[in-house]
C-alpha cells in the first residue's frame, strides 16, 4: 500500500508515534492533513501537585503538529520542529485531554499548526503553536 492509498491512521501506525508519545499514552483517533486528533491520559503525566504537567501538553502538541506536518509534506520530505510555544489557561487533574491540530500555513518550506487541548468537559486547557521546517528526507527515512 502506498502513502497515497493509506488512511491517515494507517500512516501513523506504519510510521509509529515515537517512544515518548507511547510512554505518555498518546493515542491518535483522527488523522488527516486538515485535522488531527489525539488523546492523552492525565494520570501518569502530572506534576507533584497533581496537575497535568505543562510539558505534557507540549509533548501532545508536538506529536500532533509534527506528525501532521510530515503527512502534509509528502513522500521524500521530512518535517522538523523549529519553534513551539504553549499558553496554558486551565489545569487538567484527571481523565484524558484531547488535542485537536489544524494547519495555519502549509507551505513548501515551512508549516505552522495550532493545537487546542481540552479536558473531559471540553474546556480549553492549552493552546500550542508549532512551526516545522520541511527538508528533503534522508535516504533511510
Amino acid at each position: 500500500m502506498t502513502d497515497t492509498q493509506m488512511t491517515g491512521l494507517e500512516w501513523v501506525a506504519r510510521r509509529g508515534m515515537g517512544a515518548l508519545a507511547e510512554k505518555m499514552g498518546i493515542e491518535f483517533t483522527e488523522f488527516s492533513v486538515e485535522r488531527s486528533v489525539a488523546t492523552m491520559p492525565v494520570e501518569g503525566n502530572t506534576q507533584p501537585v497533581g496537575l497535568l504537567h505543562g510539558g505534557a501538553y507540549v509533548v501532545l502538541g508536538e506529536s500532533l503538529g509534527s506528525m501532521s506536518a510530515n503527512l502534509a509534506a509528502g513522500a521524500g520530505k521530512l518535517a522538523v520542529g523549529v519553534d513551539i510555544n504553549a499558553t496554558h489557561t486551565r489545569s487538567a487533574t484527571s481523565g484524558v485531554v484531547t488535542g485537536v491540530c489544524t494547519p495555519i500555513h502549509l507551505g513548501r518550506s515551512v508549516m505552522v499548526h495550532e493545537i487546542v487541548v481540552t479536558d473531559d468537559q471540553g474546556r480549553r486547557c492549552s493552546t500550542i503553536r508549532i512551526t516545522n521546517m520541511i527538508k528533503d528526507a534522508p535516504a533511510s527515512a
